[in-house]
């Protein structure tokens, strides 16, 4: 596995470069048969990429189990869009970088692709760079509860979060963050812990606790390397989702890092979509992480 700069710089800051030299074998461009078995048994996917405009967000696509499927060793093929007025609706009808996680909460499972996406007749087929999985930590646990269709989505764009998306933003358990190398190479990871660890600070600053984890620092390398990045706040109950673009700078004082944490990150808004009946999923309440600090 070859780190760029950014992902260098932050493993010998936090004294993990040679955790992550051995963690980072693990990384294969290939999709290994139980990675491809688990892929299809998932009805949702979070992808990660960029728009036309450079700004970067992180989407939701679900279907039924099967949907998203290893095409072969390095093709993976969804058979889903955005929903309308999704921020990457119209640019994933172009070839662009994109990152991708597939999560699976009621196991605490979870595995990522890197690649590159191109339009498929129902979807996006992702040829392969970087295949690997990920261990449970901070992964809340919770059940399909019921698959409801919505009819029709609400979207709401704004430039600042407004008073219940602020709510809904400090008792988030989850969120999904989109980054990117200085080269484009983009990456789809989750963050996790207990309600409260995503802190609102202003209608457009937010922060974070970067939490241990397999110390490749993929998403904190990116954002060293470009602070660009979007969030993906899911509401698991009743299927909508926040979706933030802004920029992030890691913060290394120690007064501003929680218990627990290597570091903190600030985020600032630049762009909030709040899609009402994003998903037919429904789930239920969450098991929080035994790991959460």
């Amino acid at each position: 596995m070859a780190y760029h700069p950014g992902e260098r710089a932050v493993q010998e800051r936090l004294g993990q470069a040679h955790i992550a030299q051995r963690v980072g074998r693990m990384i294969r461009p290939d999709i290994p048969y139980p990675f491809a078995e688990f892929l299809a048994q998932q009805p949702m996917i979070v992808v990660a990429a960029a728009d036309d405009a450079g700004r970067m967000w992180a989407s939701q696509l679900t279907g039924p189990p099967g949907f998203t499927a290893a095409e072969d060793e390095r093709t993976i093929l969804v058979n889903a869009v955005p929903v309308p007025g999704d921020p990457l609706a119209e640019a994933l009808h172009t070839p662009r970088r994109l990152g991708m996680i597939a999560l699976q909460p009621q196991t605490r499972r979870r595995m990522r692709a890197n690649g590159r996406s191109e339009p498929a007749p129902h979807g996006l087929r992702i040829t392969t760079d970087q295949v690997y999985g990920n261990c449970p930590k901070y992964i809340s646990r919770r059940d399909i509860e019921q698959w409801s269709p919505t009819a029709a989505t609400t979207v709401r764009r704004a430039a600042e979060l407004n008073s219940v998306q602020w709510l809904a933003s400090t008792l988030a358990d989850t969120f999904f963050i989109a980054s990117a190398d200085a080269d484009g190479n983009t990456d789809a990871s989750h963050r996790g812990g207990n309600p409260g660890f995503l802190q609102v600070l202003s209608p457009t600053h937010l922060r974070w606790p970067d939490y241990r984890g397999n110390s490749m620092f993929m998403t904190l390398g990116n954002l060293a390397a470009d602070p660009r990045c979007g969030l993906l706040i899911p509401d698991w109950r009743l299927g909508s989702t926040l979706q933030l673009t802004g920029t992030a700078e890691i913060t290394w004082d120690e007064d501003a890092c929680t218990t627990g944490a290597q570091c903190a990150i600030d985020f600032t808004v630049h762009e909030v979509v709040e899609i009402s009946g994003a998903t037919p999923l429904r789930w239920s309440e969450p098991e929080l992480s035994p790991a959460n600090p």
